[in-house]
């Protein structure tokens, strides 16, 4: 590479060298996309799987779905800590990587005899997202002018979104047509092309400075801040009791075909694709708290109806409102916790990411053990529960962050 950046605290000397890249075409910020693309395609094969890995392992479909609560733990644990482990690395070496990790790990668990292998393998593949997706954005502070941040930050975080709308969608179909295997090694491939690709495009010695232990400690004694996260707890737990058994939930209710759940995925992604955009554009305008409150309740509609969804057709028109909140909710909470402490961002931002973990971990898991012990039938009942509580939750940090201000 001839493009070498040489700092780690300063950022004057590559804003110099990049300050004529548009958002669109800096020759990074596309493959950090199509990074985030495929890490969030990874994250959910799972889910999208659910059906194939309990059949082909010969395991109930509430064990299966201890991948996905296993996974989650890892990821809200691994994302404070591997960022103060990282956080003298080269984000050149470190993102690629870890999306090397990525490609072989799913190699491995596409080979993984039984669901004693497979479980702690897919722990491990998950030690990138944990990684390569808060690093990726934290970098970007060095390699575009600060006029132009705010944009690179949303741009290549699309990628996640992206893979709502594309890759679990394509997971469930090849997963039904060729084996829950062949899903994974699809994930492994796509990696492999990701880490060549950020190898090639990040420039050398790239090091953002380290979120130091005060900024952390801060963000830990603020009641506003730490009520405002225990909302996105909440509400991702709330969601994960239903959206981690959404394939053995409409296999079982509707005999849903592969192809038939695909496109149920792609409808979800698309709206919540929708509803993203739709709050970046009025979130100003509306207030974050607000906004946060108007997704949650979304959301809570959408799991009140759930059992109205007696066809396909049905079942997507009930979840359009929850598809319209789910990622629209989680935008928001991340600006309202800026607003609330800017000097504090990157602090509650990376808990905000390790809350949503922790969420998912707690409703899989959730789900699961109902699921064993009661069935399908009740599952949008304690969903719905848990986004009534992420509401007194948000009105609750909302008076905290109004008592704060004055």
């Amino acid at each position: 590479m001839t493009n070498d950046v040489r700092t780690s605290g300063h950022s004057s000397s590559s804003v110099a060298g990049h300050a004529s890249w548009g958002v669109g075409n800096a020759p990074v910020l596309w493959p950090l996309l199509a990074g985030n693309f495929v890490i969030g395609t990874g994250v959910m094969v799972v889910p999208g799987t659910l059906n194939e890995i309990s059949g082909s392992l010969a395991i109930p479909v509430a064990t299966a779905g201890q991948l996905i609560t296993a996974g989650a733990v890892l990821m809200c644990v691994g994302a404070p800590l591997f960022a103060a482990l990282v956080a003298g690395w080269d984000r050149r070496r470190l993102l690629a990587l870890s999306m090397l990790w990525f490609a072989l790990a799913h190699f491995a668990c596409a080979a993984a005899p039984d669901f004693a292998w497979l479980l702690p393998l897919r722990v491990l593949a998950l030690v990138p997202p944990a990684i390569f997706t808060p690093q990726a954005a934290a970098c970007l502070g060095l390699l575009v002018p600060p006029e132009q941040r705010g944009r690179a930050i949303t741009f290549i975080f699309l990628g996640w979104s992206l893979a709502s709308v594309l890759g679990m969608p394509l997971a469930a179909p090849v997963g039904g047509w060729f084996g829950w295997r062949s899903a994974f090694a699809i994930v492994g491939v796509l990696s492999l092309v990701s880490a060549a690709w950020v190898w090639r495009a990040m420039p050398d010695g790239v090091k953002p400075p380290p979120l130091s232990l005060a900024a952390r400690k801060q963000a830990f004694r603020s009641p506003a801040l730490m009520v405002c996260v225990a909302v996105t707890v909440l509400f991702a737990a709330g969601q994960f009791v239903q959206f981690s058994y959404f394939a053995p939930y409409f296999k079982q209710k509707l005999d849903t075909s592969p192809t038939e759940l695909g496109l149920y995925f792609m409808w979800f992604g698309a709206f919540g694709l929708l509803g993203n955009v739709v709050m970046s554009r009025t979130i100003d305008r509306v207030g974050a708290d607000r906004a946060v409150m108007i997704g949650i309740v979304l959301m809570a509609a959408s799991l009140l109806l759930f059992p109205l969804g007696t066809s396909m057709l049905l079942a997507a028109l009930v979840s359009v409102p929850w598809a319209l909140g789910c990622f629209s909710s989680n935008s928001a909470q991340q600006a309202r916790l800026v607003a609330l402490a800017p000097s504090l961002a990157a602090a509650s931002v990376a808990l905000n990411s390790s809350a949503m973990y922790a969420g998912q971990a707690i409703g899989a898991a959730t789900g699961g053990w109902m699921i064993t012990h009661s069935g399908m039938d009740s599952l949008h009942w304690a969903a719905f529960a848990g986004l009534v509580a992420a509401m007194a939750m948000s009105a609750l940090a909302t008076h905290y962050a109004r008592t704060r201000r004055a």
